[in-house]
Order: C-alpha cells, then sequence, then structure tokens
C-alpha cells in the first residue's frame, strides 16, 4: 500500500514537471521569436528612419532609388481587420446565439459539423474560392476593371474567422448560469429579449476572447488575402488592389537581400508588435469586465 503511495506522488510530481516544463518551452518559444524579430528588424529600421519607415508613403524596395515606406501596409491591414471584425462578429454571435439557445440538437449537431469543417480549411483553399467565385462578383456587381481588392480581402477573412467566433461565443453563451435566463423569463422577458439582454452581457468576457482570436486570425493570414487582394502596394482604397503586412513579406522574401531582407524582417517585427498590443489592450478589457461581473 505504501509503496501504491510513493509511486502515485512520484507520478505526480514527474507530470507536475513535465508540465512546468512545457509551460516553461512555450515562454521560452515566444522570448526566442521576440529576439529574433529585434535583432533581425532595428538594423533596417535605423537605417532607413524609422518615421521615414513607419509613415512613409511609398513602398518601391526593388527600384532604382528603393522606398521602404509601410504606412499602407499597416493601414490596409487595420482596414482590413476591422472590415473582417464588423462583418464576421455579428454573423458568427447570432450563429453562437441560435447553437446555444434556438436550435434543435440535430439541426445544431449538424451546424456545429459545418463550422469544425470550415476551421479546417486551409487558408490557400479559402483564398482559392475567393479568386474563382468572390473577386469576379465583387468585379461584376461593382462593374470594376479586377475585382481583386480590399473588399475581397474582408470577405475572405469574414469568412475564415467565423469558426472561432462561434465556437468560443457559444461557449461562453452556455457557461451563463440557467438561474439567469429563468429569473428574466419569470419576469415577463421574452425568450429573444432575454438572451440579448441578459444572456448576452453575461457572456461578454468569453465574446471578447472570441474576438480577439478573430482579430489575430484576421491580421495574421497572409496567403488566402495574398489571392484575392491584387498584392499592390497602394494607398488602401475599399476597390483597389492593396498589399498587407503579411503578404509584404510573403510575397517579396524569397528574392530578397540585403536592405530590402532586412525591411522585410522589420515589417515582420511591425507585425509582431502590433498584435501584441493588440492582444494586451483586448485582453486588459477581458479583465477588467470579470472583475465588473
Amino acid at each position: 500500500m505504501e509503496r501504491i503511495k510513493k509511486t502515485a506522488k512520484l507520478m505526480e510530481k514527474a507530470m507536475n514537471l513535465l508540465f512546468l516544463a512545457c509551460g516553461s518551452l512555450t515562454i521560452l518559444f515566444v522570448i526566442l521569436i521576440t529576439i529574433f524579430l529585434v535583432i533581425s528588424g532595428i538594423p533596417a529600421i535605423k537605417e532607413i528612419g524609422i518615421f521615414n519607415f513607419l509613415f512613409g508613403d511609398t513602398w518601391a524596395s526593388t527600384a532604382a532609388e528603393a522606398s521602404y515606406g509601410i504606412l499602407p501596409f499597416i493601414l490596409t491591414s487595420v482596414y482590413g481587420t476591422c472590415g473582417a471584425i464588423i462583418i464576421g462578429v455579428p454573423i458568427g454571435l447570432l450563429c453562437a446565439v441560435f447553437l446555444a439557445k434556438m436550435s434543435s440538437q440535430k439541426v445544431g449537431s449538424f451546424v456545429r459539423n459545418i463550422v469544425d469543417l470550415l476551421a479546417g480549411i486551409p487558408s490557400v483553399v479559402y483564398g482559392l474560392v475567393g479568386m474563382i467565385i468572390i473577386v469576379p462578383c465583387v468585379r461584376s456587381v461593382f462593374n470594376l476593371p479586377d475585382g481583386a481588392s480590399l473588399f475581397s480581402a474582408i470577405i475572405v477573412l469574414a469568412v475564415m474567422i467565423l469558426p472561432s467566433v462561434i465556437s468560443v461565443s457559444e461557449t461562453a453563451i452556455k457557461a451563463v448560469p440557467k438561474e439567469y435566463e429563468e429569473a428574466s423569463l419569470a419576469l415577463g422577458a421574452t425568450r429573444t429579449e432575454t438572451v440579448f439582454k441578459v444572456v448576452i452581457p453575461a457572456a461578454k468576457s468569453g465574446i471578447i476572447t472570441a474576438v480577439v482570436l478573430g482579430i489575430g486570425r484576421a491580421i495574421g493570414e497572409a496567403m488566402a488575402v495574398m489571392m484575392v487582394s491584387g498584392n499592390v502596394a497602394n494607398m488602401p482604397s475599399l476597390f483597389g488592389s492593396v498589399r498587407f503586412l503579411t503578404t509584404a513579406v510573403a510575397s517579396e522574401m524569397s528574392y530578397s537581400s540585403g536592405l530590402q531582407r532586412q525591411a522585410l524582417f522589420s515589417i515582420a517585427l511591425v507585425l509582431f508588435l502590433f498584435i501584441m498590443i493588440i492582444n494586451f489592450i483586448l485582453n486588459m478589457i477581458v479583465k477588467r469586465g470579470k472583475q465588473g461581473d
């Protein structure tokens, strides 16, 4: 009996050490990536000048007189992410409400399988479907010479963030205590009023987490948006060809050298810091919401 207890304690300590090692490795990877991007990205920023780099409106890395301004990429990434969130979050939230509170078991199971399938589709497939369907539709509907634009990228990104928004929002809504809903119904509120005025406010921290995941997916996507946005370094316009921060790195890294290659690492550093700042701000909002609850 004592041997069994000692063996159990040893196993528990071993598992605790294993979990600690895995958690420490995760932190170590983040630190190493940060150090690598800082070391690789700072030299180009110093040579170009931080103001010219961040606020320059012309990117011509292969011209005789090269220019390395990434303001078009920054604005395009911001506009594209905001547009995807504006379109995707309401649709995803309403779908989560349907799955959690409105649908039957059979219908809900079917829709969840579809959502899981969306989550498993590779981004290049989203880009291919966007090229074949969305880009021609945008071109014909808005009478444009080319449908590859920021608007097409926003639509593709909105679809791509749906699985994250739906699954996390549904989990948050289901986690709301049944007593909240029952008390609201007992006071005379309709089912719809209860969902939108009681359940969703109570699940706001989880819904904000879903938005955080959606932003991370949208701003970090490269392949799909490269295939539908036109991939041209223009200042952003809704129906013009544009280039995102991610696509700027992906499209030129294979043939870059010298200062151009260093500038691409600087873009990656800016993107990394951008995502870190957004996640920090939204996580602070989530924590304040939980403290308020």
